[in-house]
């Protein structure tokens, strides 16, 4: 059975796909998941830009607020669409991206206007740390073994509601202040975050690998390459977080 830590990697998401039966030209590849993960980051990199470029134009972050807002909810409503509805993956993973790209250029357009220098810093790590998680995969350095999945499913699960209790406090006045300042405590939670998040690139790329040997149909590597955005996602974020409370300190 496989596991994945990525919300939107489930246990049964290739469950029913067996080589024998499919046709070959109209199946999940690896090569394939790759070429769309690239075209994904493309149409991130293309609103972003859009969000980025109209905070400099005004300085001012209620000029990009909206998009952001929008950006962000209409991800988190198209990411579950898509959880539910995989063979809607060709047309939903695209908008997907667009979506969080507006997010994605907000955000580091704010964080870039306090530390000069950070958004692009915080791309060398996520793109660094994804090709070191890819090299220890193939090398078999690091392997999915079941135990491994566990652990990491954990550690997200517990990450995940801790955001959520962190959020839910904050509406009634509570802070918790390590989260976002620069001190040991929230320096090391961040760094405990941004390994997590780079773990599940290993069970990802054991899912997507395991899905492509299963003939998995064609429709899944917009599927697998939406996962596989998710991380990155949330890996670049996290190291902008990371990078903020290093400089704060």
């Amino acid at each position: 059975m496989m596991r994945s830590a990525n919300p939107v990697l489930r246990d049964d998401t290739f469950a029913g796909y067996r080589t024998t039966t499919i046709d070959v030209s109209n199946t999940m590849t690896v090569n394939g998941v790759i070429a769309k993960t690239l075209l994904m980051l493309l149409l991130v990199l293309l609103t972003a830009g859009f969000t980025w470029t109209r905070f400099y134009q005004y300085h001012d972050a209620a000029a990009i607020s909206g998009w952001m807002t929008a950006g962000a909810i209409g991800g988190f409503i198209v990411a579950m669409v898509t959880v539910f509805k995989q063979a809607w993956a060709p047309i939903t993973a695209p908008i997907y991206a667009l979506l969080e790209g507006l997010f994605i250029g907000g955000i580091s357009a704010i964080f870039e206007m306090q530390y000069p220098g950070i958004a692009i810093q915080a791309v060398g790590l996520t793109f660094g740390t994804l090709a070191t998680m890819l090299l220890a995969y193939r090398s078999g350095m690091i392997r999915a073994t079941e135990n491994f999945k566990l652990g990491v499913i954990a550690a997200t699960g517990g990450i995940a509601l801790f955001y959520i209790v962190a959020m839910v406090l904050g509406f009634f006045g509570i802070h918790l202040s390590f989260l976002y300042q620069g001190g040991l405590w929230g320096i090391l939670f961040s760094l405990f975050v941004v390994t997590i998040a780079a773990l599940n690139f290993i069970i990802d790329f054991d899912f997507i690998e395991q899905g492509a040997a299963r003939g998995a149909p064609r429709y899944m590597e917009w599927y697998g390459a939406f996962a596989m955005m998710i991380t990155l996602i949330w890996l670049y974020i996290e190291f902008l977080r990371l990078l903020a409370k290093a400089r704060e300190r």
